[in-house]
């Protein structure tokens, strides 16, 4: 696969560690501090987010804090999109998510999802996040693509 597989802003390949040979984004300093998150494309074409809890993520009570979940599954949308994004620019207009289940320290956190409209500027997904296969949030979000970036 080559990284224009991950169109949206540029993903490089992870060289190292358990997500070996998946795809991140580098230059998004939120992102890169409050994960790093992952995505690779699967065998149907649909991308697959993943990440692993650590104890920076994790709230007072010892679970996984609420806008970590957001977070990330705030980058599952840009994942989840990027063929239909197509290497534009884009910016999340609305997020919304339901808190199904706690996600512990140590959890293998994944999210999957569909675009449920695109072909224009607003594209609609919408996943779910899971914590070592378990229900963890239900989100749906909204992009907005923006005009490319100037040469």
């Amino acid at each position: 696969m080559s990284e224009t597989e991950y169109g949206y802003g540029g993903a490089v390949r992870c060289e190292q560690g358990e997500f070996e040979g998946w795809y991140h984004w580098n230059h998004d300093a939120f992102e890169t501090q409050s994960g790093p998150f992952y995505m690779l494309r699967q065998d149907d074409g649909s991308y697959l987010s993943a990440f692993r809890a650590e104890d920076r993520h994790m709230n007072g009570a010892g679970f996984m804090h609420g806008g970590c979940l957001l977070t990330f599954a705030d980058f599952a949308l840009f994942g989840i999109a990027t063929d239909e994004l197509n290497g534009g620019n884009a910016v999340t207009l609305n997020l919304a998510g339901d808190f199904l289940g706690a996600v512990p320290n140590g959890s293998l956190v994944e999210a999957r999802g569909e675009v449920t409209r695109g072909g224009g500027k607003t594209i609609f997904v919408r996943g779910m996040v899971t914590a070592d296969g378990n229900p963890a949030l239900s989100f749906t979000g909204i992009i907005r693509r923006l005009g490319k970036k100037p040469v």
